[in-house]
């Protein structure tokens, strides 16, 4: 059976919470990389259910930038992402980019990009209902 892809914006924030939970998990196991790469997971999911929630198409597509740039033309005050997404940016690369060199990320580090996010959701929750 062939996979339908949600095409409404609750169905994308339901995916994002999930993310969320998980990278909470994994902060507490000290699993970085993967608390970093889910935080980064769920940011793309609630820009994607928030461009769907306005209209817009979806892309299949998992640079911030690029959904963050489509999101600012709906709601300009979102653009207060533009700061974070750089550093949730780098766990999806740290996660999914094999690297000679060791990871350097540190659980404060993470743990701030987790709260930064998760307060960015809100905002988005809120617009949206």
């Amino acid at each position: 059976m062939p996979h339908k892809e949600p095409l409404y914006a609750n169905d994308w924030f339901r995916i994002g919470e999930k993310e969320i939970r998980r990278a909470e998990i994994l902060l507490n196991t000290k699993d970085l990389e993967g608390a970093g790469f889910n935080i980064q997971q769920a940011v793309e999911k609630y820009l994607k259910g928030f461009l769907l929630s306005r209209g817009g198409s979806l892309r299949r597509i998992h640079e911030l930038d690029s959904l963050l740039n489509d999101t600012v033309a709906y709601e300009p005050s979102l653009e207060e992402f533009r700061e974070a997404r750089l550093k949730i940016t780098e766990y999806y690369l740290e996660e999914r980019s094999p690297s000679a060199i060791p990871s350097k990320l540190n659980k404060q580090e993470v743990a701030e990009s987790l709260k930064v996010a998760t307060k960015r959701i809100e905002k988005i929750r809120s617009i949206v209902t």
